[in-house]
């Protein structure tokens, strides 16, 4: 795996849990909120990203110290090598929280069948007709759908969230978003950072404008 950044020590980021986070490089999406489009790219320039390796390296001394590791992003999921990143992690004794959009069920239900994971947050970015204007790209929703089941249903800690923008949503769409969130599940609302969104027009100086 390739990430593109590495914060070694949160306390808001895991719920309960004293963690590190790791932000995989690449994202499918292009969310006009997003506030992390340095982590967009699969590639950037090479002295910028991490390995698999140099994240070990980095959780190897905190062993015993941290509880636990966010595999945030970007997208962790669109790396094929994530199934044996977690599990070198969990062979130092790490738990892990996977930050994931939902966008590759098959990925996702591969981690949980392995039991790598001990708690999902999961986005749930609009409500699912309007995915593909909220995320700047074309989404097939019905994955969507089958990722919050697997969520729902996995038997581990989880959440569903939603990044509110009034630019973007009403608060009838969020009340939709948090209709398709099951029943059992919880849902969080997350704030919306303009300062650095990905689409200029959200910022607060076009806005001012």
């Amino acid at each position: 795996m390739l990430f593109g950044g590495f914060q070694p020590f949160t306390l808001s980021d895991y719920p309960s849990c004293i963690a590190a986070i790791a932000f995989a490089q690449g994202c499918n999406f292009r969310c006009r909120f997003c506030h992390n489009a340095s982590l967009l790219p699969m590639l950037a320039k090479h002295d910028e990203l991490l390995s698999s390796e140099d994240i070990l390296a980095k959780l190897a001394p905190k062993a015993g110290k941290l509880e636990g590791l966010v595999v945030s992003g970007g997208e962790p999921t669109l790396h094929q090598d994530l199934p044996d990143f977690l599990d070198q992690v969990k062979r130092l004794g790490f738990k892990i929280k996977l930050d994931t959009n939902g966008s590759r069920p098959i990925m996702l239900a591969e981690v949980l069948r392995l039991r790598l994971i001990d708690y999902i947050a999961m986005d749930v970015k609009g409500p699912l007709a309007d995915y593909s204007r909220i995320c700047g790209v074309p989404v097939v929703t019905d994955a969507i759908r089958e990722s919050i089941s697997l969520v729902a249903g996995a038997g581990i800690a989880h959440h569903f969230r939603t990044t509110f923008s009034e630019q973007l949503m009403s608060s009838a769409d969020l009340d939709r978003v948090k209709s398709t969130v099951p029943e059992g599940s919880k849902h969080i609302t997350q704030a919306f950072q303009p300062q650095h969104a990905l689409d200029p027009t959200l910022r607060p100086s076009a806005c001012a404008s």
